[in-house]
């Protein structure tokens, strides 16, 4: 009951468990400023999508999801567009990237097995990394240590670097270089393995650019939408992978 075909993955799924994934993971992005697409990739591999179909779609969903949360974040004045601008040309470089390994990837008939190491050896070490920042505080609040908090706008090697820009958003005037690097890596994620690269992007915008947080949040999101809709497109004419039945239900 409330089975339903998809054609391009080739598969049977459930309507109802696909429509609560997708609204799960609209809530996830609205709220921490994450495409989700770090738990949406994995599950549908698990309900037996094709990685590489999941990947893309996954994005496209993404894109859905995302344009409320950009939406919400914009009226409260938390989107820097500079700072996003930034952020959309490094991700669309490695969004080409990306989908060009994939492709490869495909064709000599490894896209599967190397997607789900990629995404065990990648989660499983973000994973650790969290945990053992959490003991380390805990460890100097038993000792009666003081937890600094990060600033926004204060910096140490990023000032030596080149092609300062301000960010008048985020009361900011850094080098463009690391945000960019960081919309390349975001781009690259997106591509291969199908996530909106906030679980990344927002820890990096905070403990490496020292962006406001207030304005982290919309501005990830709103870079997420451009990438993912890159990616979305690029998937569907390069690799023809996206199954748009599919990400209809879950956006």
């Amino acid at each position: 009951m409330f089975q339903i075909y998809l054609p391009i993955a080739e598969i049977s799924v459930n309507l109802l468990v696909m429509l609560s994934l997708g609204a799960a993971v609209g809530f996830l992005s609205g709220m921490f400023g994450v495409g989700g697409g770090f738990l949406l990739t994995p599950f549908l591999m698990l309900s037996g999508i094709p990685p590489a179909i999941a990947v893309a779609t996954g994005a496209n969903q993404i894109v859905g999801t995302s344009v409320s949360g950009t939406l919400a974040q914009w009226r409260r004045g938390n989107v820097d567009l500079h700072m996003g601008a930034i952020l959309i040309a490094g991700g669309v470089a490695g969004a080409l990237v990306g989908v060009l390994l994939l492709k490869y990837l495909r064709g000599v008939g490894q896209a599967g097995l190397i997607i789900s190491l990629t995404y065990v050896v990648f989660l499983g070490t973000i994973g650790a990394l969290m945990l053992w920042e959490s003991v380390n505080v805990m460890r100097r609040q038993r000792a009666g240590k003081t937890v600094s908090a990060r600033k926004s706008g204060q910096h140490n090697w990023i000032h030596g670097l080149p092609f300062k820009m301000r960010f008048p958003r985020s009361r900011l005037y850094i080098s463009a270089i690391p945000p960019l690097a960081i919309g390349v890596l975001v781009g690259l994620l997106a591509a291969f393995l199908g996530v909106g690269g906030g679980f990344i992007m927002v820890p990096a915008m905070i403990y490496i650019l020292r962006m406001p947080t207030n304005v982290v949040v919309g501005t990830s999101i709103f870079q997420i939408i451009f990438v993912t809709a890159v990616v979305t497109l690029l998937q569907a004419t390069l690799n023809h992978t996206l199954d748009i039945l599919l990400a209809f239900l879950l956006i």
